[in-house]
Order: C-alpha cells, then sequence, then structure tokens
C-alpha cells in the first residue's frame, strides 16, 4: 500500500510539468490529492496494538458525538454547534451526503471490531452505534451515495455471517436489501424514484439541472476529456479548465457552469492523469485488500467493508479528492490498517514461544 500511494502521489507531482492550468491551481490540487499519505503515516506512526486501539476509540467517540447530535436534532433538540449548511437535513457540520457515508462506515467498523472491546457494555454498545448509524442512514439523511455504501457494507456483513457454501448469496442480497428498504423506506423510495426520472430526462432531453443528469453530463464530458488525452491526461489540477473547454463546445441545450472535480473520483483521475492514473487508483485499492489479507478476521473484514464502501462511493462522488470526507476515509483505513499490522506484531511472541516449545 504505501509503494501504490507513493506511486500515484509521484504521479501527480509529475504531471505538474504538463498540466494545463496555472501553477496556484495544480498545486492546490496536487494538496488534495496528497492527502492519500496519511494512510501510510498513520501505519508507520502507530508503534503498538495499545496505540492502534487508543485512536480508534478516540476516533470511535468523536463519530458517535457527530451520531449523537444528528439523533438529537431528529428529535428535535437545537444545538449550537450545528453548523450545516443545509438545515433541515439533519446533518451537524458538512452535507447529508458526507455524514450519510460515514455513518455507513461507522456502522461497518463497529460492527466488526465489536467483539474487540474489553466488556459486555462495550460490546453491546458498539451494536446499538452500528444500529442506530444504519437507521441514520436509511430512515433519516437523503444521501443516495450513503444509501449505495450502507448496501454495500450490510451486504458484505451478511456474506461474512453466512457458510461459505452459501456466499454465492452475496448476489441476491443487495437486491433484496434494495427491495426491503424502497418498501420500508420513504427516504430511500424517493430518492430512488427520483434517479429514475432525472437519468430519463437527461436521456431524452438533456435536461442537466437535476442532481443526476449534472452528474451524467459532467461524466460525459470527462469521458470526452479522456478521449483526447488518453495516456498522460491533461494534469493535476485541470479537470475545471477541461470541462469548461469541452462544456462550452459541445453543450446543445444548457451550458452547465462548474468547478471543482466531476463527482467520480475514477473519471478524475483519468482527466488529470489519463487511463494510467485510472489504473494508479485500482492499484492503491488492491493493495489495501491484498494487505488486509494477513489481518485478524474481524479488522481483515473491517478493512474491506471500509474499503469496498470507498470503491462504491467513489462511483458517484470523487471522494478523496474532496476535504472532508477524504480526510475521513484515509484516517479511518489509516487506523484500522495500523490496529492490523501491529496486531499481527503482538501475536508474534507467542506463536515463537510455541513453536519453540515444540
Amino acid at each position: 500500500m504505501p509503494l501504490a500511494i507513493l506511486a500515484a502521489i509521484l504521479g501527480f507531482a509529475a504531471s505538474l510539468c504538463w498540466t494545463t492550468v496555472t501553477s496556484a491551481e495544480a498545486l492546490g490540487a496536487f494538496a488534495k490529492h496528497g492527502k492519500l499519505i496519511v494512510i501510510p503515516l498513520l501505519v508507520s506512526l502507530i508503534r503498538t496494538r495499545r496505540e492502534a486501539l487508543i485512536a480508534l476509540a478516540v476516533f470511535g467517540v468523536g463519530q458517535v458525538l457527530l451520531l449523537s447530535s444528528t439523533w438529537l436534532l431528529v428529535l428535535g433538540v437545537p444545538l449550537p454547534w450545528n453548523i450545516s449548511k443545509f438545515p433541515g437535513s439533519f446533518a451537524v457540520f458538512s452535507a447529508y451526503l458526507d455524514q450519510s457515508i460515514m455513518a455507513a462506515v461507522l456502522a461497518a467498523v463497529c460492527w466488526h471490531l465489536r467483539t474487540l472491546l474489553p466488556t459486555r457494555y462495550t460490546f453491546y454498545t458498539a451494536l446499538l452505534v452500528s444500529g442506530l448509524a444504519l437507521a441514520c442512514v436509511f430512515f433519516v439523511f437523503p444521501g443516495r451515495t450513503g444509501h449505495a455504501v450502507g448496501i454495500t457494507v450490510v451486504s458484505l456483513a451478511f456474506m461474512w455471517a453466512l457458510p461459505k457454501r452459501f456466499r454465492i448469496g452475496i448476489l441476491l442480497i443487495p437486491l433484496v436489501l434494495l427491495i426491503t428498504l424502497t418498501a420500508s423506506s420513504s427516504s430511500v423510495r424517493s430518492r430512488l424514484l427520483a434517479v429514475g426520472n432525472e437519468v430519463q430526462a437527461f436521456a431524452q432531453t438533456g435536461e442537466n439541472n437535476s442532481p443526476s443528469g449534472i452528474r451524467l453530463n459532467l461524466w460525459h464530458r470527462s469521458v470526452q476529456a479522456i478521449a483526447e488525452r488518453p495516456w498522460l491526461g491533461y494534469g493535476v489540477g485541470s479537470w475545471s479548465q477541461e470541462y469548461e473547454r469541452i462544456e462550452s463546445k459541445y453543450a446543445i441545450k444548457n451550458h452547465l457552469k462548474w468547478t471543482g472535480n466531476p463527482h467520480q473520483e475514477y473519471l478524475l483521475w483519468g482527466v488529470e492523469l489519463g487511463v494510467l492514473g485510472m489504473a494508479l487508483l485500482g492499484v492503491i485499492f488492491l493493495s489495501i485488500y491484498r494487505d488486509s489479507l494477513s489481518m485478524d478476521q474481524r479488522i481483515r473484514q473491517a478493512v474491506q467493508s471500509v474499503l469496498a464502501g470507498l470503491i462504491v462511493a467513489c462511483l458517484f462522488n470523487s471522494i478523496l479528492f474532496d476535504a472532508l470526507i477524504g480526510d475521513f476515509f484515509c484516517v479511518v483505513l489509516g487506523l484500522l490498517l495500523a490496529l492490523g499490522v501491529q496486531q499481527n506484531r503482538s501475536l508474534q511472541p507467542c506463536a515463537h514461544v510455541t513453536s519453540s516449545g515444540h
């Protein structure tokens, strides 16, 4: 994982030589991509299992406070620290999109690490937090990406709970969950229907004023940009400029003004670094998965759940590039990987003693 992340950061650094934007814009984007270094830094700086557990406990307390604040808002309790730009969405510090994804990840981490907790009280507390977090995702927040991440982590939990001979059922679990949630949750049902209507409107008339229409338009322009420079892309920080250039050239109905990112991590890397950049992102994900295979089962499943949620979320948003949610994923992956590494190291002396005894 550290080598894969270093290769990606060096790739973005090298693209400063051919980027089509100013140095200030390119360096700003480079700094956002550079947050990936947090993952290997946490793994290297956390030196013992105890340190990893303390760091995860601090992370967990912060997330539980955020979750508790959301439920207080649901109950109608005014909070002085509620600074969300989306009043009425029950988000506390940012947008419901970020917090719905974070809640889904928190649920997965609490569920898979619950048996690492020292007492029965903390064990059941972890189960309660996991349940309340998923309830937020599916019944409180309207974020469709959060719904997708929530279905992903729940499906994986069901799969790992099944006997191996039944695990082929993972192909049906997401569908069953989606049908169940559509029937029971008005939030999921309304957003799912909205997606269908918005996609249909974009396909028929080019309507790009809806959330889905905006995304489809951004993705279309990004694919066109990648087709123009498929191998090395336009350089770090170039997406906004290249999008505007192509949109002004090909827009038929509404010229969509947009800056920042295409709401899709893979296409963002493709525009800036070409297909090689998209491959680098895939290598990072694969390396994290491979590193998790040697870890304790509970930690391995937690890492893989978070990774799967990240992979799904990146299909609909530029998750790693965004400031808040990108930092969140880097921190939680770094802490879980650090715990896995230190857990393995703590078991090595015991294995050595057992071997010597034999």
